[in-house]
This record gives structure tokens, C-alpha cells and sequence, in this order.
């Protein structure tokens, strides 16, 4: 008989949900996490009173008629939780003193974007036929319940038609697909608002989620959601070891046996799930002895999300008067900011002013996030003292920032605090401080309607979960990984999977 003993190797969103999809079909598990809280990339930190969220914008399945909410109840996460649906996703304020409003509701995006560039009228038509396409597939796919036999032939019947569709906007880049506008404000908009080189296709079915108000901000962020996972997985009986790093994972004729911690001890199991950064755990975890080409090509040509410079700021104002947004405002600088790798001339600021829960009474906390090199901030942390000061000058920059939209808010801002990709790799592990897991591209976009394999070749009972192998990251991934990941363990063991919502 299969020993049903799991090791799990993180305690992140998809290490939790794969702890509790375990304890939901009877396996006994151990988790191990290095850091000293659960969530891993879904996390926020607490400065002089203020809560810095340093991940959630929006959760993909917060409506509750959404087949995605269903997996969100039965990890624990949506119950109890107040989720609101802003009215834009984001601004652009262009250097002509033009704003570019990317508003959630398709319709009202439609007609603003027409009056704001009627010469662009032909790309900005097909964007939005793009994002209704999204919208329909998104109603088809994702219907709460079992799917009958009319929802499968409607489905067929919708691939049939749009699948050719779906899979042109697969295959082209924001950057491509922007250069078709004229208005330069509205290109550069566009291209702010999504990475150059991510697979269109995501884009609009960001709007198609924000449209149908399945895209919702939760009220007190990130950090309340890791712990309702946490919650729900010791609540099952599991069991989870903080501040304890694993070092290698045990290899005996072939099967995954256990693991060894950074302090020499070792832990046996019947399975091992690495849920921990995919690089380390394959090159690293395991010395890079059970790979294929294909993985090799995966870590050496594919695209993570880029690293990023994240300041958080704590201000002694409210901020009624800006709008709230899914992602905040860009606002054009007339001096630079200098970050180091980079010079930037623009302010991508994101007001908390929809969540009270993150500052004091009367106050907002803000956010500002630039992509930054990884291999930079590598070299400079080299001299601790360089990096630090440059790290002070960063802060130092972007309060200046703000200074020139808000004249006078220096004497405001009561906290200041710059993360940068090697605090996300301290605390994460994440392969070169990537805030999610591979970027979708054009060049790889295939791998979307066929997640990876969750297994290394000549390895058995070893597994991977996470967004290492679920290609767009994102917080969805780890919950979708971990149920994919023991419906295919019962099926090994001969066992019907159970998934239940907690009373």
C-alpha cells in the first residue's frame, strides 16, 4: 500500500492549497518553509503603522457565480471576505496634460478611448472585439457546477468558431500589437500599462474579468489571505515548520525519499512536493540530475515576470480626491528617478485609498514600482554599504517625486521603505527576485492550453506545484496546481479525490 506520508516544500499559496487538497484526502503532511510567515509571494509588511501590500491589485474567481470562487472556498480564502470592484483599472497622464482612463466596464473603455484617439479607431475596435471575445469565453468557461452535456457542446461549438481567434491574439506581444496606434499618449499607455513582450491574449482577458466584476480587490490585501490558507490547512490536522530551510531533497534508486534541512537533520516521506521556487528545487534541491532539454530550454530562454524596485510609502493624507484604481496612476516627472540600472522620467504610484485597513485613520499608503536588474543589484550587494545608500537614494527620489505632484507632501510622508529584487529572493527564493513565475510571450504561448508536467523525468514520487508550472503566475496558479497536482495523486493511488467547502 502507497505510504500516504507527504513532504511539502513551502508554504506559499501553492504549497498551502496542496497541504490542504492533501488533508482533504487523507494524507498526513509537513510542510516546510524557510521564512517565519506563510503566503510566500502573496505578502505585505508592517512599517511605523502602515501595512505595505506587496502583491495583490486583483483576485481572478472573487464572483461568487465564478467556477474559480468554488476552488477559492474550498481552500478557505473567499469566505468572510469583502471584496469591492473599482470603476478603472488605471491612468496615464500624458505629457500634453491628456489622460488616458482604462476604464474596468468595456463599454465606457470603448467610447473614452474613441473620443480620446478617433484616429486610432481601427486597433482600438479590435482591441475591444478582443476583449468581448475574452468576455464570452469567460462566460462559457467558467460556469459554477458540474458541466452538462449542452455546456460541453456549447463550449466545442465556441472553440470551433473562435479558437483560430483566440490563438491570433495568442501570438502577438503588446509592443506589436501597439505600434498599430497613432496617438503616441495612448501607444505609450498601453505599453506602460502591460509588459512589451506579454501575449496580448492576457490583457484583454484582464478586462473581460474586470468587466464582469470577477476581478475584485480584497479588503485588507494580501497577508489576511495567506493566513485564511494557513488557517484552513492546521484546521485539517496539517502541520507546518517555519524558518526551516531545505537544503536537498533525498534521492534513493530513483524515488524521492525525503528531505534534508539546512541544519542536517532528515525527514522521510512517501511523496515529495517541491511547491518552493522551480530553479532551486531542480538545480539546486536536486543537483540538476533530473532534467530533460526541454527543461534546460525553459530556465535558459524563457522570460520570468522582470524583478522589481517596490518603495513603499506611508502618508499622512487621505487622498480622497484621486481616483481609486485597480493599479494606480503614471504621471510624467520633469526631473528623472534614478534607480540605478535605470532612469525613469515617469511616477507609477498606486493609492491604497480603497483599503482604510492599511494605514492609520486619515492616512494612505502608496506604492511605487519600477522594474529593476536583478544582476545589478547582485553585483552592488556585493558592498553593503553601496547598497544601502543606494537603496536611501531611491527613497530619497521618489518622495521627491511625489513632491513635484503634491507640492509640500515631503513634510507628510511619515515612512518610506524600498524592497528590491534581493529582498524578494530573501524572503521567496524566487528565481532572480521575479515577482510571479514565466512570463507568457508570443514565442511561448502554446504551453498555456497545456500546463506543464508537475513531474521530472527518472524521478518517482516527487511532484512540482506552483507557478513554475503553471505558466502566467499569478495567484490562481497555486490553487489550480495544487488541485490538478492530488486529483493526479488519488488517481496514482486509486482513491476518488474529495474537495469540500468548510462549513
Amino acid at each position: 500500500m502507497q505510504d500516504k506520508s507527504v513532504i511539502i516544500i513551502g508554504a506559499g499559496f501553492a504549497g498551502l492549497s496542496a497541504g490542504i487538497y492533501a488533508r482533504l484526502n487523507g494524507y498526513q503532511v509537513r510542510i516546510f518553509e524557510m521564512h517565519d510567515k506563510p503566503g510566500g509571494l502573496c505578502t505585505s509588511w508592517k512599517r511605523k503603522g502602515y501595512t505595505i501590500d506587496g502583491c495583490i491589485h486583483w483576485l481572478v474567481g472573487s464572483n461568487p457565480k465564478s467556477a474559480m470562487n468554488l476552488s477559492w472556498q474550498e481552500v478557505g480564502l473567499t469566505q468572510g471576505r469583502e471584496f469591492v470592484y473599482l470603476d478603472e483599472y488605471g491612468r496615464y497622464e500624458g505629457d500634453d496634460g491628456r489622460t488616458v482612463i482604462f476604464y474596468s466596464d468595456v463599454n465606457k473603455l470603448e467610447r473614452h478611448l474613441l473620443e480620446f484617439s478617433p484616429q486610432d479607431e481601427k486597433p482600438i475596435r479590435e482591441m475591444m472585439s478582443g476583449i468581448r471575445l475574452g468576455i464570452r469565453m469567460s462566460n462559457i468557461m467558467d460556469k459554477p457546477g458540474k458541466r452538462s452535456l449542452r455546456d460541453s457542446v456549447s463550449t466545442g461549438w465556441f472553440f470551433l468558431q473562435k479558437g483560430r481567434e483566440m490563438q491570433s491574439w495568442m501570438k502577438v506581444s503588446a509592443q506589436d500589437f501597439t505600434a498599430k496606434f497613432q496617438d503616441p499618449v495612448l501607444r505609450e499607455a498601453l505599453l506602460e500599462m502591460w509588459m512589451p513582450d506579454f501575449s496580448m491574449f492576457f490583457m484583454l482577458f484582464t478586462f473581460a474579468y474586470l468587466n464582469n466584476q470577477n476581478a475584485g480587490y480584497p479588503i485588507g490585501g494580501s497577508m489576511p489571505m495567506s493566513h485564511a490558507l494557513e488557517k484552513r490547512f492546521l484546521d485539517l490536522g496539517g502541520e507546518i515548520h517555519y524558518k526551516t530551510r531545505v537544503d536537498k531533497i533525498l534521492v534513493e534508486s530513483g524515488r524521492a525519499v525525503g528531505v534534508r534541512l539546512a541544519d542536517g537533520s532528515e525527514h522521510c516521506a512517501g511523496r515529495v512536493i517541491s511547491a518552493a521556487d522551480g530553479y532551486t528545487t531542480i538545480y539546486k534541491m536536486l543537483d540538476g540530475k533530473f532534467k530533460d532539454e526541454y527543461i534546460d530550454k525553459m530556465y535558459r530562454d524563457w522570460k520570468p515576470f522582470p524583478p522589481l524596485i517596490y518603495v513603499g510609502v506611508g502618508v499622512n493624507r487621505t487622498f480622497a480626491d484621486e481616483p481609486k484604481t485597480v493599479s494606480g496612476i503614471s504621471v510624467p516627472l520633469k526631473s528623472g528617478v534614478d534607480i540605478g540600472d535605470q532612469v525613469f522620467h515617469r511616477l507609477p504610484v498606486h493609492y491604497f485609498n480603497q483599503d482604510p485597513t492599511l494605514a492609520p485613520t486619515g492616512k494612505t499608503s502608496l506604492v511605487v514600482m519600477y522594474p529593476s536588474s536583478y544582476e545589478y543589484w547582485k553585483e552592488l550587494s556585493t558592498d553593503q554599504a553601496a547598497y544601502d545608500e543606494k537603496k536611501d537614494q531611491i527613497a530619497r527620489e521618489v518622495v521627491a517625486a511625489l513632491e513635484e505632484r503634491y507640492p509640500g507632501i515631503g513634510r507628510d510622508v511619515e515612512m518610506v521603505d524600498v524592497a528590491t529584487p534581493l529582498t524578494f529572493e530573501r524572503y521567496t527564493g524566487n528565481w532572480q527576485g521575479s515577482f510571479e513565475g514565466w512570463l507568457i510571450t508570443p514565442e511561448n504561448s502554446d504551453t498555456v492550453m497545456k500546463p506543464l508536467s508537475q513531474k521530472l523525468p527518472g524521478l518517482a514520487n516527487f511532484y512540482l506545484c506552483g507557478q513554475w508550472v503553471e505558466p502566467g503566475g499569478g495567484l490562481p496558479t497555486g490553487v489550480i496546481s495544487a488541485r490538478r497536482l492530488f486529483q493526479a495523486i488519488c488517481k496514482e493511488d486509486g482513491i476518488k479525490f474529495k474537495a469540500e467547502v468548510p462549513v
